[in-house]
């Protein structure tokens, strides 16, 4: 990665064209600038109740990166708090405030608001990639992702439970490297521990912030399934209320986000009503490109006897 800059812009397809989801997300990655610092972001056609975590991650990372240019320096960190849950028939607006512009940090808060509410704040961290210390843990050892089957595949005979799952946008291509939950949950497995192999299902702009906004989008996705899958639940057979309340990611090293990345999670704790959620990408090489934490709400309603 080596320039958080970039216009945003995408090359959008003609109307006569079918747009791929990847595409469908480029789109909503072209945030509309509205005033200094100020940007909007829409929603896709395909939506749930509420915006999902990881488009407001991928829409305010754009955001910020925006109003970095002109520099080789690259998001390294981001802390999100989700306040209110999105309107999905409504626009976002994206307002970042600058902190800080030295030589080699840069420091951005992006406040997301709805009919002047605020909804989301996100604190982003910028520097030049230098060299130093290295070291990091090493990458799981799981098969790599053309030896696994494509998300769509584990979704057969589960359409009518997993209809929210199977209609979303699905602009990143995922290859479980264990069984989903909804499939442990009919075998009575247990897993404290979740693999994924992640890319965005086709080729991203060159620009680096793309590259990380993409995979602030794929980071909510999977995320929390660790911490149900430790006590054998599924989403679509159990009831589970589930929504994220802050999640973060470091950014360790330039990546491409169109090659694989491997996604371990793992759950260290749920508690109080809340579990927390612990996730590393790596490349296919064992590099250690970025780690997340993610805190949800997770309530469980049991059936009644």
């Amino acid at each position: 990665m080596t320039d958080a800059g970039g216009t945003g812009a995408t090359t959008a397809p003609s109307s006569t064209e079918v747009k791929t989801d990847l595409e469908t997300l480029l789109e909503l990655l072209a945030l509309e600038e509205i005033g200094e610092d100020k940007f909007l972001g829409v929603h896709p056609r395909q939506v749930g109740s509420r915006t999902f975590g990881g488009q407001m991650v991928a829409q305010a990372l754009i955001a910020a990166g925006r109003t970095v240019t002109g520099t080789t320096r690259d998001v390294h960190a981001i802390n999100a708090h989700f306040i209110r849950g999105g309107d999905v028939k409504k626009p976002i607006e994206y307002h970042v405030d600058r902190h800080r512009d030295g030589r080699a940090f840069a420091n951005r808060q992006v406040t997301a608001y709805q009919d002047g509410n605020e909804i989301f704040v996100m604190l982003a961290a910028f520097q030049d990639f230098g060299k130093g210390l290295e070291h990091s843990v090493e990458l799981p050892d799981v098969p790599y992702p053309d030896a696994l089957p494509p998300l769509g595949d584990h979704f057969v005979g589960y359409e009518d439970r997993l209809q929210m799952f199977v209609d979303a946008l699905k602009p990143i291509d995922m290859r479980y490297a264990n069984d989903p939950a909804w499939i442990m949950q009919g075998t009575g497995e247990k897993l404290n521990h979740n693999r994924v192999w992640m890319k965005a299902d086709g080729e991203l702009p060159d620009d680096p912030i793309f590259h990380a906004a993409t995979m602030g989008y794929a980071s909510d996705t999977t995320v929390l399934d660790s911490i149900i899958t430790t006590h054998g639940l599924s989403w679509g057979f159990d009831r589970i209320v589930a929504a994220t309340v802050n999640h973060s990611i470091w950014f360790h090293r330039p990546f491409r986000f169109d090659d694989w990345a491997l996604y371990a999670t793992e759950s260290p704790v749920a508690a109080g009503s809340r579990g927390l959620a612990t996730g590393r990408f790596f490349s296919m090489d064992g590099l250690l490109l970025a780690t997340v934490v993610q805190e949800g709400l997770i309530r469980h309603f049991p059936k009644r006897p």
